[in-house]
């Protein structure tokens, strides 16, 4: 029994540390409505003090302090009330940094490591051998995402079925036109700095996404270059799988 109780306990402690900035968040939003509502209902009584206080004083009008001194307690539970709604909305703000903090650090060292690894893979085996091994996780990607008609986004630009190993989406172009992408984009971040993935999409005539807005291309890390591999879809068009040998980054926008 006391087993279950402690496992149940370490599971709602995970759970609410798990989901704390969307717990945090609604707190704050139902505390600023019940702040708002407090603050009504005091009123009322915030009037039959200053009605008093006038008589008191015998004058038809107080000056403002007089009016925050006379009725500041009625909205006392209102301020408490509002006070820890802001701490907890800027709780949920502060968590939920740390997390994109780490998340971007950790996606950061991954990309390190496999650039790292590619490099000495190519140094190993060669780049015949290494573009063999790209080829098959391409073939390996579209399999596991077969296309269907509905799927294909169309272009204004070539009609060669292409699939982004990134977005996982498949759309029509050519090889030429998004090189030709790549290279109007890696001339911008001469003088930009960086781009962001949606803008490469842009170019490409395709819909931005949110991973877009968060990852992108920094020019000290390296200008875009994509991978292709020429693979066969499931019902034997001839597709053309862009990946990257430079992938985009978290805090693409950071300067050094």
């Amino acid at each position: 029994m006391k087993n279950e109780i402690a496992k149940s306990f370490l599971s709602l402690k995970t759970a609410i540390k798990k989901h704390s900035p969307e717990i945090l968040t609604g707190i704050g939003i139902a505390g600023m409505i019940t702040t708002t509502v407090m603050a009504v209902r005091a009123t009322p009584k915030a009037m039959i003090f200053l009605e008093k206080k006038k008589g008191e004083e015998q004058t038809k009008k107080l000056a403002p302090t007089e009016v925050i001194k006379t009725t500041w307690t009625c909205y006392i539970p209102a301020a408490i009330t509002g006070s820890i709604s802001v701490a907890c909305l800027i709780g949920a703000s502060s968590v939920s940094a740390r997390r994109n903090a780490a998340l971007a650090t950790a996606y950061t060292l991954s990309a390190d490591a496999l650039k790292d690894y590619r490099a000495k893979v190519v140094e190993t085996i060669g780049e015949k051998k290494e573009q063999s091994v790209r080829d098959a996780v391409a073939k390996e990607k579209i399999e596991k995402n077969p296309v269907t008609k509905g799927d294909v986004v169309i272009t204004n630009h070539g009609g060669t079925l292409c699939y982004d190993a990134l977005s996982g989406r498949y759309f029509k172009s050519d090889i030429e036109t998004i090189r030709k992408a790549v290279n109007n984009l890696n001339c911008r971040m001469r003088y930009e700095m960086y781009i962001s993935l949606n803008e490469f999409y842009s170019e490409l005539d395709l819909a931005e996404t949110k991973l877009g807005d968060i990852l992108g291309w920094n020019i000290d890390d390296g200008y875009i270059e994509p991978s292709f591999s020429s693979q066969l879809s499931e019902d034997g068009t001839p597709c053309l799988v862009v990946d990257y040998l430079c992938a985009p980054k978290y805090d693409y926008g950071k300067l050094s």
